[in-house]
């Protein structure tokens, strides 16, 4: 433990004694964040959207009859159906859905009676775009049931009522938790396994050699270290605006969401450079690397509206599990009951990404 300690001090020191090195780890994200702000687009395709049928009239079946033609031709959302609302609610804000159409008891009644009864639809508003999509689509449903091509006898008048989960949430809020993944990110990028290879480059790595450090010890520690710097460059980033993190319940899950995930991007990086050799290599895979692993998380524009090719990646991209954690914990003010599968697969790919890293590692000139 002693001697992986003596690492970690080592690349803090190096990390403390150059300035410009934390500035750049610190400002880029930042810059980042202020030109994706004004970027991206596309079309919701597949988005949950639950529906509470208390009604089950024949009212309420032309509701269900439209949410299908929607799934079967638009496919901006597919129907997931509830027994009772509390539910659907809850999955609603701990984002197993994006949204919740709840029909009223008596509903088809009140149709037929004339009293413009009233479907209402409850939407994680954390997300603008997911939300407005869900609005809109669902104004048109409501618009189409009170206009039928052929008037009926007996006109009915449905009234949506949008029922927003939070408070108004900033499109720069929205994008807070990206941003937040992408400082921990560079972090990583400019430490651990690509500052082992500017060593060798050097030659100072000879210095590891001589010692009775192991492979296992030299790994960990050097992922330690980069996982200590990445969590130092968010206090910043933490304190923009969102008075969630004051919360105790917040703060915890916040600790262990900053830890596993620099966990896992410290891993998952030195895994990709251990058998490197030319530190030019890294310097030219980061851009590609930040195209592959940042966008598509989610962090900018929802998953739903990818193409079925980058929702496989961002399926698997680590950045999708940090980004959905943060989000829940900051914008949504969630327990760890929300994000504990985030938790749940960063450990697991750290552990698997350390555990392929360390045999594969040379120690070695």
């Amino acid at each position: 433990m002693n001697r992986m300690m003596a690492i970690v001090e080592r690349e803090l020191r190096k990390f403390f004694r150059s300035p410009a090195l934390m500035l750049v780890s610190m400002v880029f994200p930042l810059i980042q964040l202020l030109v994706l702000g004004n970027a991206f687009g596309g079309k919701i395709r597949d988005a949950k959207l639950g529906l509470v049928d208390e009604d089950g009239g024949t009212q309420a079946l032309k509701i269900r009859e439209a949410f299908n033609s929607v799934r079967a031709n638009l496919r901006t959302f597919e129907p997931v159906y509830y027994h009772d609302e509390k539910t659907a609610m809850d999955d609603v804000r701990n984002g197993k859905i994006q949204g919740a159409v709840i029909i009223p008891p008596q509903y088809s009644r009140r149709v037929y009676e004339k009293e413009r009864p009233q479907i209402a639809l409850v939407v994680d508003n954390s997300d603008n775009f997911m939300s407005s999509t869900l609005e809109s689509e669902m104004s048109s449903i409501t618009a189409s049931l009170n206009d039928p091509a052929v008037q009926p006898r007996m006109l009915q008048q449905t009234v949506l009522e949008i029922v927003e989960l939070y408070p108004y949430i900033e499109y720069m809020k929205y994008l807070l938790p990206g941003s937040i993944a992408l400082a921990m990110f560079v972090s990583v990028m400019i430490g651990g396994g690509m500052l082992y290879i500017d060593d060798k480059a050097r030659g100072v790595h000879e210095g590891y050699l001589v010692t009775p450090i192991t492979k296992a010890e030299l790994v960990f520690g050097l992922n330690a270290a980069g996982a200590i710097k990445a969590v130092m460059t968010l206090i910043g980033s933490l304190l923009a605006g969102v008075g969630t993190i004051f919360n105790p319940g917040t703060m915890l899950g916040l600790a262990i969401m900053i830890l596993l995930t620099s966990l896992a991007f410290n891993a998952m990086m030195f895994l990709l450079m251990v058998r490197v050799e030319d530190p030019l290599v890294p310097r030219a895979t980061f851009g590609i690397l930040n195209t592959l692993l940042f966008f598509p998380s989610g962090a900018v524009y929802p998953t739903e509206a990818f193409p079925g090719w980058l929702r496989f990646i961002s399926k698997i991209d680590p950045f999708t599990f940090a980004v959905h954690g943060f989000k829940s914990l900051l914008l949504k003010e969630t327990g760890l009951i929300a994000v504990w599968q985030d938790m749940a697969y960063l450990s697991v790919f750290a552990i698997v990404a350390l555990a392929i890293a360390v045999p594969l590692f040379k120690r070695t000139l």
